[in-house]
């Protein structure tokens, strides 16, 4: 029997109901959010560039960097995963290796934004942005270049904060014409809107439900209900493991000791069993009495 691919099982998904994407930005993070009961991951830029290499997200990893980080996400997790590969490390020839290039990582698909080189947050002021024309020619280039159709294309526009709503409606209509399967409008600032935004433009969208940005909090079900088919939540889950790291090494500083977090702690017990310790144990001593 084919197995499906994993941009075909995130299709599935889409068609079924509103996916709820939480952000990770290494294998162990994926882990957690496969382990929580989720139907994908978005492997967030953002949390790639913070986590891995202390740097803001300003474009500065390379493409080899993102997909060692997005085969060691997909890899661990049997639930597809989304990666945001910003501005799609260049042009023409270079679009076309990304997408094969990620493909062969055997994520679901790939996040492609408008901004110029080097990005921006996207909830900062300052951005700038490539002609609608430009971005038209990056979508056409990453859906010749897939050799599985069910590989996902989402095509993010920034235009909002640059240009205004209209400007990103229109934009995100050609975007779609072009072929893109999914359209991610990011850093709207009303629910209104985003109603607005779905009403005028038709078929799959995905909504950023980020923190401290332009966007007021909006619940899954609201987005759902307005016709949005994904949500991701980028570094919702960075932010919270960060905080909680920041707080228990000032008690550390102060008292000496980590005795008062324990009962905060992931135990040995639940670690092992995340990373299902004793299947590779089983399998090795299986292996060791191969023969010989």
């Amino acid at each position: 029997m084919r197995r499906a691919s994993r941009g075909e099982a995130l299709r599935t998904l889409l068609k079924e109901r509103t996916v709820v994407l939480p952000g990770v930005f290494n294998a162990f993070s994926a882990l957690l959010v496969e382990a929580a009961g989720f139907d994908g991951v978005y492997v967030s830029g953002a949390g790639l560039a913070n986590g891995l290499a202390g740097l803001p997200d300003v474009g500065l990893l390379s493409r080899e960097e993102v997909a060692r980080q997005a085969q060691y996400i997909q890899g661990a997790v049997s639930i597809p995963a989304l990666v945001d590969v910003d501005t799609g490390f260049g042009e023409g020839l270079q679009i076309e290796r990304t997408i094969q290039v990620f493909e062969w990582t055997q994520v679901a698909g790939v996040q492609i934004e408008d901004q110029v080189d080097s990005k921006r947050c996207g909830h900062l002021s300052g951005k700038s942005l490539i002609s609608t024309q430009k971005m038209i020619e990056k979508l056409k280039t990453a859906i010749r270049a897939r050799s599985d159709d069910h590989f996902l294309i989402v095509a993010r526009t920034d235009a909002r904060a640059v240009e205004g709503l209209e400007s990103a409606i229109l934009r995100a209509k050609a975007y779609r014409d072009a072929g893109a399967d999914l359209i991610f409008p990011e850093a709207l600032e009303s629910e209104r809107e985003f109603e607005r935004f779905a009403k005028e433009v038709p078929g799959w969208l995905v909504a950023n439900m980020t923190e401290f940005g332009k966007t007021p909090f909006i619940s899954v079900p609201s987005f759902a209900q307005m016709g949005y088919v994904a949500v991701i939540f980028p570094m919702t889950l960075f932010r919270v493991m960060a905080k909680a790291a920041e707080q228990w090494l000032g008690e550390l500083r102060d008292k000496g000791t980590q005795r008062d977090w324990i009962g905060r702690m992931q135990t040995r017990e639940e670690l092992y069993r995340l990373l299902k310790y004793e299947g590779y144990q089983a399998r090795d001593r299986a292996g060791g009495d191969s023969g010989g």
